[in-house]
């Protein structure tokens, strides 16, 4: 079910949130299913296209964020209507939703869901810049020329400002996404925390490892304006004391991880994933035995430096976990998936598990 209202007449047609007989706790007021609602203004899709989010009621007072994954732009190649490797509007969101065509931690029909009775606030990806960017850039020249919003974060912000105004004191809050919605809950997890500073919160990054090319950072972030979304009262990630061209992924995890020592951390990946292999060739680098050498060195660099941060890989080179029937069936060592993400939910921070021979 898609209800597609504005913030202003949501509120006017529906109370804001209902409150418990102490009158302390405050949820949002949402119709059966899922409801697409307006973020308002300044909200926005690469290529100008109207900007929404999705959010389902739950009946327990814990919250899903999911980043929402769709690729990536960073240049004139990648960014073009002919080459794009991103998704550019809102049209394939609507179309899932009203198709039903959920499958994973959306599928409600399944008992071992671990997310069932939570609440679930979906963040579109319609931007090329894994939910992080406030820039408006022009790649080429003459009839070439192509110009991107990259609002990531300014899209983000907008959701953020609801979830604030309809929740009022969440017990657990999952921030998870799938690929670039991965990187999405590694940057956005520490302001949700600092958001609801008594909520256990905790983050799942889904097929986004973060491997990239030496001079990509240097070379292609800088289009994003990505230092915008960076947590800047954490002080080893204040752009204006750390150059982030200079960081890995890594430098994210196990700064936010240092800061707030009580939130898990984790990452979710396949050996050989060829999604995150396609975008590190894309950027110059070699193949999937390349890719996969950078990801574990890269999550093996987080697990030395931060208690906190686990992770779960998986033998094969699926893509992302959490939105399909496989967050059901996955096995490794004997762990299911499905009970390891629920474990991470609910902050008891398991053990690494490693696909037979996958450490080596």
């Amino acid at each position: 079910m898609r209800v597609m209202l504005p913030l202003v007449m949501f509120a006017s047609l529906l109370p804001a949130c209902d409150a418990d007989e102490a009158g302390e706790l405050l949820l949002p007021a949402l119709n059966p299913g899922w409801n697409e609602l307006d973020p308002g203004d300044g909200t926005i899709c690469a290529r100008g296209t109207k900007y929404s989010f999705f959010a389902r009621p739950g009946t327990v007072n814990k919250v899903v964020i999911d980043f929402m994954g769709g690729g990536a732009c960073w240049n004139e190649g990648t960014c073009s209507y002919a080459g794009a490797l991103f998704s550019d509007d809102m049209d394939w969101m609507r179309d899932l939703v009203d198709a039903d065509e959920f499958e994973g931690v959306y599928d409600l029909t399944d008992p071992q869901n671990p997310f069932v009775d939570w609440y679930h606030v979906i963040v579109p990806y319609c931007t090329g810049d894994i939910h992080w960017g406030d820039a408006v850039t022009t790649y080429g020249e003459g009839e070439d020329a192509v110009t991107i919003e990259h609002r990531g974060a300014v899209n983000t912000r907008a959701i953020l400002d609801w979830v604030e105004s309809q929740f009022s004191g969440p017990e657990q809050i999952v921030v998870t996404g799938c690929s670039a919605g991965a990187y999405g809950s590694a940057m956005w997890a520490p302001h949700i925390q600092r958001m609801y500073p008594n909520a256990q919160v905790n983050q799942i990054g889904d097929g986004g490892a973060g491997v990239v090319t030496t001079d990509f950072f240097a070379n292609s972030f800088p289009s994003w304006n990505a230092t915008q979304a960076a947590p800047d009262w954490i002080p080893t990630l204040d752009p204006a004391q750390v150059d982030w061209s200079t960081l890995i992924l890594p430098d994210l995890y196990s700064r936010v991880g240092a800061f707030y020592p009580e939130m898990t951390l984790s990452q979710i990946n396949s050996e050989l994933d060829w999604n995150q292999t396609l975008y590190f060739t894309e950027m110059g680098g070699e193949d999937a035995q390349a890719w996969s050498a950078g990801m574990k060195a890269y999550n093996a660099l987080i697990q030395d430096s931060t208690p906190n941060f686990t992770q779960y890989l998986a033998a094969g080179d699926e893509h992302c976990m959490i939105p399909y029937t496989r967050f059901y069936e996955v096995t490794e060592q004997g762990v299911p998936l499905v009970d390891w993400v629920a474990s991470v939910a609910a902050g008891e921070r398991p053990e690494p598990v490693f696909c037979e021979g996958c450490e080596d």
